[in-house]
């Protein structure tokens, strides 16, 4: 038998746009509506089926939201950490992915290096989901999408902080879901040309500055990540420094409300009493991965 070469037959999550607009906000309506059921209401339309779950990258927030989604669905995860895989290492990534499409039936990997999980999609013959890769970030950007509709009357978001592969995402989700976006960085730290591109063909590029107080003028909500990510901390000292003003605090925000995809530098990107406070959604953010996850799982199960 020939072995199997690149299909595109099924749908995957690499990035954000490989959903449509109208696929985005099917996502998102499913994800809200999941949410709203007790548990005596909820289906598993998911039963049955087993998900492969590799991580090259640790993560609180992505193993859990998608374990218990999983089971929330009626269906079964497995976790496949670094010491239990090795991703193009001793064996092709073509073949894993080969070799889980027989056993699973949708694989959602969280690694390093962005090309890796294109592979993955391109030689799987099931859905392959990204859970964070040093270029994207798309399930947070949906769990960022739900938030921002939950709390209704935000039209315009300022990015204040690192262009980094949860902004990059974010801005191509926001000029699909057309929400206007500024993102402020620092010089060097700006999103990638062709993120701006891909931005553009959809409600417009996200406006751009080196001024976070511009930035925030005239938001109706302020988000921001880490200025040193994984993979990043030989950096740390050289960030801290060209990042200072970047900061989110009660004078720069006002009564905004506040977004950050955690975890958090407490006293770095965003000052403590600010996270502590009630402007800030980042707990109804983080649970909202939960939701958006499953919402989109529900939806490959469709498509």
């Amino acid at each position: 038998m020939t072995p199997q070469g690149p299909t595109t037959e099924h749908r995957q999550l690499v990035t954000v746009d490989d959903l449509t607009p109208t696929e985005l906000e099917t996502v998102l309506e499913l994800a809200a509506e999941r949410k709203a059921l007790s548990l005596p209401e909820r289906d598993e339309p998911l039963a049955g089926q087993t998900m492969a779950m590799l991580f090259e990258k640790p993560s609180t927030r992505t193993r859990v939201s998608f374990e218990t989604g999983m089971t929330q669905l009626g269906g079964h995860a497995i976790f496949l950490g670094p010491d239990d895989i090795h991703l193009g290492h001793g064996e092709p990534i073509r073949d894993t992915a080969r070799a889980l499409s027989r056993y699973a039936d949708v694989i959602i990997a969280r690694v390093f290096d962005h090309a890796d999980v294109v592979e993955l999609g391109e030689y799987a013959t099931v859905p392959v989901i990204n859970a964070l890769t040093d270029a994207a970030h798309p399930c947070q950007t949906l769990a960022d999408l739900l938030t921002i509709r939950e709390l209704g009357d935000v039209d315009r978001v300022a990015w204040v902080g690192d262009g980094n592969n949860v902004c990059q995402s974010f801005v191509i989700g926001a000029a699909m879901a057309d929400l206007d976006v500024t993102v402020a960085t620092p010089p060097g730290y700006e999103i990638d040309d062709a993120v701006r591109k891909r931005a553009a063909g959809f409600d417009g590029a996200p406006a751009e500055t080196n001024d976070p107080e511009a930035a925030v003028a005239d938001a109706d909500l302020v988000y921001t990540d880490v200025w040193v990510s994984m993979g990043q901390e030989s950096e740390r000292e050289t960030r801290l420094q060209e990042f200072e003003g970047f900061q989110l605090t009660h004078e720069l925000v006002g009564d905004r409300p506040v977004m950050h995809c955690l975890p958090a530098h407490r006293g770095e990107e965003i000052t403590d009493d600010l996270l502590e406070s009630e402007q800030a959604v980042v707990w109804e953010q983080a649970e909202n991965r939960l939701h958006a996850q499953n919402g989109l799982l529900e939806w490959l199960v469709r498509a």
